[in-house]
């Protein structure tokens, strides 16, 4: 899933002396552990800890924790929530029934066009849970309840600013997280991914956004703080937004606001996965993908030169142009890679050139994702 809202480097901006950072309930946590603090979208957050390679393959071989209590919970309840859902959401709702079973899904506008990505959690028929980015979550209440008004004005729509959250990510992740909280270990070891657990004052969901294992773990906001305090003393250590962009990355996960955002649909974003074009349900913005077949598609590519591949450089292919909307240095692979909308007509194993620097470099189509699981999963001989 996409969680953020624009690039993390164009976030990392000088503060104007007038703007007010928003902060998270560990905010003095993360200043006391020595983080390098950043304004990310308005929220004053950890942009590393220290070495953000190390912090990268800390996440891949171990495990790291990270605040993700920016990211708004919204709780949908009433009569009716399913069959809003299935209209609101271009993934189809229907797939959940057992409690804690999650689904990816992007929420579409009327042309198609992604307002957001975002998870929902099946609770009960009654109240179904729904975690989105930080930047747009003001934007994205304000769409789920003036669509409910429409088609289901019974229902609520809460902003849980009540509830924390942070991710516990790695081949070890579990294991800590079970070690600080044993409490949710008989609940939570038999999850498979895209499951969740209500542990109590722990709603804990084997999901993340590093291509790893582990948690995400929504708890109260004013025990966050000792919950941190608690997986570092485990042996957890704070991971900041700049590795989390290179895992993402890796992990061949969007990032909303750069890989996919209001102006591109689903389809060309690498989505097609997640939207349901096959049952006879209706769905805001399914008669416009239906009637407008992308030209284009989201690829994998691995500079073959030397360089680094950013976002917004352009992709010149023999089908046309194309452009990269995410790119970095992966630290595990120790290549520059980067995920680039190109014209269909590019097939994986393709050389294409990107304009770096007013230079034209090689690199190769592949079939992302780059990374997961500890391993990186490209062979480019």
């Amino acid at each position: 899933m996409g969680r953020g809202t624009d690039s993390y480097r164009a976030f990392f901006i000088l503060t104007k002396a007038h703007m007010t950072l928003k902060t998270t309930p560990l905010n003095a946590a993360h200043r006391a552990m020595g983080a390098k603090m950043v304004d990310f979208g308005g929220w004053d957050m950890p942009v590393n800890y220290g070495s953000q390679i190390d912090e990268h393959h800390q996440v891949r071989n171990d495990c790291g924790m990270f605040d993700v209590c920016h990211m708004r919970v919204v709780d949908a309840k009433g009569d009716g929530v399913r069959a809003f859902l299935c209209y609101l959401l271009a993934n189809n709702a229907d797939k959940l029934h057992m409690p804690g079973r999650a689904l990816y899904s992007a929420m579409l506008r009327p042309d198609g066009h992604v307002i957001d990505d975002l998870i929902i959690y099946f609770m009960t028929e009654q109240w179904f849970r729904i975690v989105v980015n930080a930047g747009t979550a003001d934007k994205d209440i304000a769409w789920m309840k003036e669509q409910a008004a429409k088609v289901a004005p019974q229902l609520t729509i809460t902003s849980r600013d009540d509830l924390a959250m942070v991710a516990i990510q790695g081949p070890n992740a579990r294991a800590k997280v079970w070690q600080v909280v044993p409490q949710t270990q008989a609940a939570t070891e038999g999850l498979k991914n895209f499951q969740a657990a209500d542990c109590g004052e722990y709603y804990v969901a084997r999901t993340g956004y590093t291509g790893e294992d582990g948690f995400e773990v929504m708890l109260p906001k004013e025990n966050v703080e000792a919950f941190w305090y608690a997986l570092n003393k485990a042996g957890v250590k704070p991971i900041g937004l700049g590795a989390r962009d290179t895992l993402r990355l890796e992990a061949g996960m969007n990032l909303y606001g750069q890989d996919m955002d209001e102006s591109v649909g689903p389809l060309e974003s690498g989505l097609a996965w997640t939207v349901d074009l096959q049952s006879e349900r209706d769905f805001i913005g399914k008669a416009a993908l239906l009637a407008n077949p992308p030209s284009s598609k989201l690829v994998g590519l691995v500079l073959l030169d030397r360089g680094v591949l950013r976002g917004h450089q352009k992709v010149q292919t023999l089908h046309g142009e194309g452009e990269i909307t995410s790119g970095s240095f992966s630290p595990t692979l120790e290549k520059s890679i980067a995920l680039a909308r190109v014209p269909n007509g590019v097939a994986v194993g393709d050389t294409v050139q990107v304009e770096i620097r007013d230079k034209l470099l090689n690199a190769k189509v592949v079939k992302y994702p780059f990374a997961r699981n500890g391993k990186g999963l490209i062979n480019l001989s």
